[in-house]
């Protein structure tokens, strides 16, 4: 897991709207769904994407650059 900080994130936001789900279930209210689904899908997308601070190649997406340069053609 080289992009912890979006995952992170992430998983905090489904966290967040799971509990509030939660919540008003247990007082007995209508959870407010138009609010938790976006969260959960934001979430994951979250969870999914890779830290700007992060290369393609560190992240897994491409494969590395090659050790030494090609040779120029004349």
């Amino acid at each position: 897991m080289r992009s912890w900080k979006t995952t992170a994130t992430g998983i905090m936001a489904i966290l967040t709207a799971l509990i509030a789900v939660g919540q008003a279930l247990v007082a007995g209210h209508q959870p407010d769904y138009t609010t938790a689904l976006p969260s959960v899908m934001a979430g994951f997308g979250l969870i999914f994407a890779r830290d700007n601070n992060v290369t393609s190649a560190q992240a897994g997406a491409e494969p590395a650059a090659p050790a030494t340069p090609p040779t120029p053609v004349h």
